[in-house]
């Protein structure tokens, strides 16, 4: 009698065990390997939100294939030490920071080693304009890039070559790729003669002529320009991507291109997260 209760009420112990090891198991599997919190702005631009929009879309996908945490914002108050010290990783999707509670808060996290991506306008600064230059430590310490000098338009692909193959963020890529449409920047400074920044991708020549006009300054024939960066002081990197192309004929917002769709910028732009996220400064 005594043996035929033993052995139902080893096994109800011995499942309970089981189940609570198994449990135990999935609650570690499951937790993220790392936490990104991205802020937006999203209010300006059709070609901005639309790719804000998309971001906030794949990023979650992403982080759902990939086993990171994805959270975004368009709160830039919650720019400060204590929420930040949730996250590994900071996105600024289209914007940057204006008060200077928040700038100071963004240049600490990043100086005790956050990590950080920025996209196309959030490296933008023009005196004057609505977005002056007015953070020396951002515009020409940490982005190294100074103002905003000229754009290509219409939003129009273009051949990217790697120009640091063996940095962790470009070392899974082609060597040469064709982008999804994007408006280009060029810049005040010629990061080329900075010493604390690292070019990854730079417009190649077989792009040329870039940009459809209708100015003919629109239209880059030759010239060297970098569109993904990163300075060797910190775990950041900075793309000039983030312009969708929109049916700007029509006047009807409709998109015309999505920057996610393509595929190597898409391996690039998770190489990067991963490296700010979890990597270590490359200097």
């Amino acid at each position: 009698m005594l043996n035929l209760v033993y052995k139902p009420v080893m096994w109800v112990f011995l499942s309970c065990v089981m189940l609570f090891s198994a449990s135990g198991t999935s609650a570690q599997s499951t937790k993220p390997k790392f936490k990104v919190i991205a802020f937006y702005t999203a209010k300006s631009d059709q070609a901005h939100i639309s790719f804000v929009h998309e971001a906030n879309k794949w990023f979650p996908k992403m982080a759902e294939k990939y086993h990171f945490a994805y959270d975004s914002t368009n709160n830039w108050n919650n720019l400060n030490a204590e929420y930040l010290s949730h996250y590994q990783a900071v996105i600024f999707l289209d914007t940057r920071p204006e008060d200077p509670a928040q700038r100071e808060a963004f240049q600490k996290y990043m100086d005790n080693g956050g990590g950080w991506i920025g996209f196309h306008f959030s490296a933008f600064a023009l005196t004057p304009s609505d977005y002056p230059q007015n953070w020396d430590w951002y515009h020409n310490i940490f982005l190294g890039s100074g103002q905003y000098g000229s754009n290509t338009w219409r939003p129009t692909s273009a051949i990217l070559r790697v120009e640091d193959p063996t940095h962790p963020v470009t070392k899974n890529i082609q060597h040469t790729f064709k982008t999804a449409p994007n408006e280009w920047y060029r810049w005040e400074k010629d990061l080329r003669k900075n010493p604390d920044i690292d070019i990854l991708l730079a417009i190649d020549s077989a792009s040329f002529p870039l940009g459809t006009g209708p100015k003919q300054s629109e239209i880059w024939h030759s010239g060297y320009y970098p569109v993904v960066w990163t300075n060797k002081n910190y775990k950041m990197v900075y793309f000039n991507m983030g312009h969708n192309d929109i049916d700007y004929e029509h006047h009807n917002n409709n998109d015309l291109s999505h920057t996610f769709d393509n595929a190597e910028e898409g391996k690039l732009i998770l190489d990067a997260l991963t490296w700010v996220s979890t990597g270590k400064k490359v200097k």
